[in-house]
């Protein structure tokens, strides 16, 4: 019986991951209503918490977004890489680095990746290089910020053993950045030099690109943009919610307590985010004034709605099906992952591959590693390993990427998984556990 649920609920994340957007969570309904009526699963609860932590959040980026802050940050991106063209592999993914740590979403990569391929290829630089490790950065950072969806379901997963949102990030933060500058390095090698690569040198030959080639060198494409104020004030007041979302983190006793039948409770994490940024998502309205309905109508929203109905059907069939099936799994693999806990990333990267998410993939198999005895330190070593989705190079960001690159350098090969996204991607996760968990074993 359970490699036929096993079956059903793989066919259902398979089918979802290709209807994409809310088909994964509906899919996931699916599975569910099948494992539970046909073959006696006992449904576990939903994930209400986390679903409403990643709308708070979602919320307040949307307001960002609306106000006109992401595209602040956005010119000041353009003008950090431009001012210092030479080094561009290695800005290129720290800004989508820092955007994505801040925003907590990755989609606010698409606003900086033109930016990066027409300097590049202003300074003679491969595109490909900076383009590939910029995408992967942007991803490794989901795993490292403090609002991102990911990290607020881990932890509200691991609380419970006392893990706080310091104890992630500071194993997190310092692994994937470092990662990440890894894979730059790696990847500032890779593929021939632009003026030798013969498929820029074949489309040289288009008198459009060479026409657009011109116009960019003469500076006529770089827009000069008007920033409101409140586009400022915007960036000011999400910067600070995030802020104070690290601070009641690392430090509970910051957060408000209350005597409830003679015991001091103090307010959970969860409530803090959910508060902290629907309150910041209030005032970004009220002092910018723009309508709501551009708020729902942004990118950012829009991809995290999706997220949360994502998260809401696959999470709960993935809980429902370990919890019904909990006495065969301990008996068959807990000896493995607890003598060799890394083993346990190789599955979380296998099925980010097939979910697109860092959050579904962490709501739908942490709570398994948990249960099966693996320390929270592993755990959150290894939380980088949901990073995989860059393995089949149909993921939108890598999609624009290629896009982007008028030169041909950044492409998807022969074999489709020989593209140019996976080693600087292998390089960055492979780095980033290997390097949690040696943090990991210093700090805990």
């Amino acid at each position: 019986m359970f490699w036929i649920q096993l079956a059903i609920v793989l066919g259902a994340i398979f089918i979802g991951a290709r209807l994409g957007g809310v088909g994964l969570g509906v899919m996931g309904g699916l599975g569910l209503a099948i494992l539970s009526f046909f073959f006696g699963v006992q449904p576990t609860a939903p994930p209400i918490n986390v679903m409403l932590m990643i709308a708070a959040v979602v919320t307040a980026a949307g307001a960002l977004q609306a106000a006109g802050g992401l595209d602040y940050l956005v010119d000041l991106a353009a003008r950090i890489l431009r001012r210092n063209p030479n080094q561009i592999t290695f800005l290129g993914p720290m800004v989508t680095y820092v955007f994505t740590f801040f925003a907590g979403t990755g989609h606010v990569a698409y606003s900086v990746l033109p930016v990066i391929a027409e300097v590049a290829r202003s300074t003679k630089v491969r595109p490909e290089r900076p383009l590939s490790i910029a995408v992967i950065a942007s991803q490794q950072a989901i795993t490292a910020s403090p609002i991102s969806a990911a990290t607020v379901a881990l932890l509200g997963l691991t609380a419970s053993a006392g893990i706080q949102l310091s104890d992630i990030m500071m194993v997190c933060v310092p692994s994937t950045f470092i990662a990440c500058m890894l894979g730059a390095f790696i990847v500032n090698h890779m593929g021939k030099d632009l003026m030798k690569d013969p498929e820029y040198l074949r489309r040289l030959g288009d008198p459009k690109l060479r026409e657009a080639i011109e116009r960019a060198n003469s500076g006529e494409n770089v827009e000069t943009r008007k920033v409101p104020s409140y586009a400022k004030i915007s960036v000011g007041l999400f910067l600070l919610g995030t802020m104070t979302i690290v601070l009641f983190g690392s430090c509970p006793e910051l957060r408000p307590a209350w005597n409830v039948g003679g015991e001091i409770e103090r307010m959970s994490m969860a409530s803090a985010i959910e508060i902290i940024m629907l309150t910041v998502a209030a005032l970004i309205l009220l002092i910018s004034r723009v309508d709501v309905k551009t708020l729902t109508q942004g990118s950012v929203f829009g991809a995290g709605v999706q997220a949360v109905i994502a998260i809401f059907g696959i999470a709960w069939l993935g809980d429902s099906f370990f919890s019904g099936n909990m006495e065969f799994l301990s008996g068959n693999i807990q000896e493995m992952v607890t003598a060799a806990p890394w083993t346990f990333a190789i599955a979380l990267f296998a099925l980010s591959i097939l979910l697109f998410s860092q959050a579904a993939t962490v709501r739908a198999l942490m709570p398994l590693g948990i249960a099966l005895g693996i320390p929270a330190p592993a755990l959150i070593a290894m939380f980088p390993a949901v990073n995989g989705y860059f393995f089949i190079p149909n993921y939108p960001t890598v999609v624009a990427a290629i896009n982007f690159d008028s030169t041909g350098t950044t492409h998807i090969g022969k074999y489709v998984l020989n593209h140019s996204f996976m080693l600087p991607g292998l390089v960055a996760t492979v780095g980033s556990i290997a390097i949690g968990f040696m943090l990991a074993g210093v700090m805990f």
